[in-house]
């Protein structure tokens, strides 16, 4: 693909993913194989689409005083704009003048002679006149957002929850490209056998510093490679990997993974257990839970039964106290992940919280009485919101007398993160690791 169409996928992924709120993370990767686009040029691709997703907020604002009519613009031409400025302003590499013509030549193919001459003399203007100042926005709450471009509504809930510092690494830091990590299948091949592999194979990679069994990918997508198509490796985050540890699950366990698609969790708690015990892992729809089965034969995992169910009827389907350990992934806002999809910001709303805590609350009901005495639930979230929290794991303890917190949380996390942990819970900001934003409260039924 020569570079003036990587711009012009760019702008339709953009349009795309805008109209139909399709997260861009699939609409990316299908677009890349669809249009079987070069190693070279993914990554321009990438670095537009995420970068113009991760900053549209301040982009449109440095826009506003070079636009006439705004609201009378063209979608595409909108997005053209957004691509360009980001190039001219945050893209070092690529000269001012070769980002302006490959635009005037989108416009000129997509759109007519007025078109085209209004956006050679928007980005003419910003290339004579700068990108405009934010220091005019006096609140710092207000400029956080608009610098970093978060949605105010959840930077002022983050300055409340967390600080104004704290939040402001962390709405920092969600601007920033996530690094892949993958998880060695410790039953197949050791850290170094897996590692050599990779190497081999061109990848450039290195251990993990908070995860014993993790490598970081510094160069190539780990899901093409042969370590991870023959089960030696699996794609999972840092933060994701810290829940099989809270849960501790022991050999020969019973353990229930009630919302586990797709799979990551499930199949580490498998490989922990050492292929003994059984996994029973839930998911709501039926392509998930096929993608679970998958990766459980990927893997040579003979110790998981996948079943789609609704998790808030579990107790339709169980007895209560069969299971050892339960995990309760719960679905999240899921505003810890950010930087792998920048577009989830402009989409969610406040009141989604509330809604998700009542759905975390009903599916907690749901599992504890499959718990045996003395056994262990793990609830976790890849979100930094109180209220999906701490709140809610509160809120269950308060009207679950049979329920403690386990205060033996952090004896099993990973030393790099034992210091992370209070008490029973775990919150795991972006900034933390350089991981996911990630929660975990380990809760111990107790002995009646």
């Amino acid at each position: 693909m020569a570079n003036k169409n990587v711009r012009e996928a760019a702008v339709e992924l953009l349009e795309a993913i805008e109209k139909n709120q399709s997260y861009s993370n699939l609409l990316l990767n299908s677009s890349i194989k669809k249009n079987d686009i070069s190693s070279k040029d993914v990554g321009l691709l990438t670095e537009l689409v995420y970068g113009t997703l991760q900053r549209k907020m301040t982009l449109d604002y440095q826009m506003e005083p070079f636009l006439k009519n705004p609201k009378k613009l063209e979608s595409w031409v909108r997005q053209l704009l957004r691509i360009t400025f980001y190039q001219m302003i945050y893209l070092d590499k690529i000269p001012d003048r070769a980002a302006i013509y490959e635009a005037v030549e989108i416009a000129k193919r997509k759109g007519h002679k007025g078109i085209s001459g209004m956006v050679n003399g928007v980005l003419r203007s910003l290339q004579r006149q700068g990108a405009r100042s934010l220091d005019s926005i006096k609140d710092s709450v207000e400029r956080l957002a608009m610098e970093t471009s978060h949605p105010l509504w959840l930077v002022k809930r983050w300055v409340d929850q967390l600080g104004f510092e704290r939040a402001k690494e962390m709405c920092e830091l969600n601007l920033t490209a996530p690094m892949q990590t993958g998880r060695v299948n410790l039953m197949k091949v050791s850290m170094d056998e897996c590692m050599a592999m990779l190497e081999e194979e061109g990848y450039l990679v290195e251990a993990s510093p908070v995860i014993p069994e993790a490598v970081k990918s510094k160069k190539g997508n780990l899901a093409h490679s042969r370590a991870f198509k023959e089960g030696y490796l699996s794609i999972q985050d840092e933060s994701s990997m810290l829940a099989a540890y809270a849960l501790g699950a022991e050999k020969d366990n019973h353990v229930l993974d009630a919302c586990a698609a797709p799979g990551g969790k499930t199949t580490h708690i498998a490989e922990k257990l050492g292929n003994t015990g059984q996994v029973i892992s839930l998911d709501l729809h039926e392509h998930k839970v096929k993608l679970i089965a998958d990766n459980a034969r990927r893997l040579g995992l003979s110790n998981i039964e996948t079943k789609a169910m609704d998790s808030r009827t579990v107790q339709e389907h169980f007895n209560a106290g069969s299971f050892d350990r339960i995990l309760l992934d719960a679905p999240c806002s899921g505003l810890g992940v950010m930087r792998r999809k920048p577009d989830m910001k402009y989409t969610k709303k406040e009141e989604d919280i509330m809604h998700l805590q009542k759905v975390q609350l009903k599916l907690l009901e749901a599992v504890a009485p499959l718990l045996k005495d003395g056994g262990t639930l793990v609830y976790s979230t890849c979100t930094v919101d109180r209220e999906e929290n701490e709140n809610a794991v509160r809120q269950f303890l308060d009207s679950h007398p049979e329920f403690s917190g386990d205060h033996s949380l952090a004896e099993r996390l990973p030393d790099a993160v034992k210091a992370l942990a209070k008490d029973f819970e775990l919150q795991i900001l972006p900034q933390d690791l350089g991981s996911d934003g990630f929660y975990i409260a380990s809760l111990r039924k107790k002995v009646q």
